[in-house]
């Protein structure tokens, strides 16, 4: 039973489901008790209840569907995917704090798929990065980068010290790049991928495989990402074209300079 001293109970009441949600004790999406169920749990009667959750829908915690229930809300990250995509400038402009966890780093051997992509030989060193981006604390994708040992064999202890792809890239001597292509597809996740995700393995993600090349067209950067579904929004920038523009194919991987 809620105190009915100083704070008001449906306050009160409000203030502990949205713990409960910071907490991840209700995940976005999730639907909480009825408020038959709310109502015995704090021994209150449904009008006490139903303020609560009207309070919490307009701090925007939650979504109250008529005749569904009340359901977490769903803060979706809005992840453009253009010409220059660059994770802390994405979320920066989303109104969100951009970290990362690195996950590991190592040097490995290109396997076909490596290779093909990143304009290698197969069995050629590759420097492997794998890392767990987030949005304000919250993990919002899993991504592992590969980049030609050859021509970035230093760039493990810069990305250990920046956290920035970018920035390492930049300390390698590229000053600048390019999406060449991205590929979305909707995956489900393995137990590990999820746990990192801090998500159910029932629940698809958004999977991309991405290719950066450098501003004379080789290949720099082989990615595979994973975002959780739930929390990220791709969007797919264009550039627009004017009424004299012509559509050109861009060029198949396979014209990529192949270093050795």
């Amino acid at each position: 039973m809620y105190s009915t001293d100083g704070e008001p109970v449906w306050r009160q009441i409000a203030g502990t489901l949205e713990s409960e949600i910071d907490q991840g004790i209700y995940e976005p999406g999730d639907r909480l008790p009825t408020e038959n169920e709310l109502s015995r749990r704090f021994a209150v009667n449904r009008h006490t209840v139903r303020r609560s959750m009207s309070f919490l829908q307009e701090m925007g915690k939650v979504r109250i569907e008529q005749g569904r229930g009340t359901f977490v809300q769903s803060d979706l990250v809005e992840y453009p995917i253009g010409e220059r995509t660059r994770f802390t400038q994405n979320v920066t402009e989303s109104n969100r704090l951009p970290s990362k966890t690195l996950l590991r780093a190592e040097q490995v051997r290109a396997d076909a798929a490596v290779a093909r992509n990143l304009g290698v030989r197969k069995g050629a060193p590759v420097v492997l990065i794998e890392a767990v981006s987030e949005a304000d604390g919250r993990p919002i994708s899993v991504a592992i980068h590969y980049f030609p040992a050859k021509r970035f064999a230093d760039i493990i202890p810069v990305f250990r010290k920046t956290l920035s792809i970018t920035e390492s890239l930049r300390a390698c001597g590229v000053l600048d790049y390019k999406r060449f292509s991205t590929r979305i597809t909707a995956t489900m996740p393995t137990r590990q991928l999820a746990a990192h995700l801090h998500q159910p393995p029932t629940r698809p993600v958004l999977q991309t495989e991405s290719i950066n090349v450098d501003m004379d067209g080789r290949a720099i950067e082989y990615g595979i990402s994973h975002f959780a579904s739930d929390r990220t929004q791709l969007i797919v920038e264009s550039e627009p074209l004017d009424s004299h523009a012509v559509i050109k194919r861009p060029p198949n991987i396979q014209d990529l300079p192949v270093e050795v």
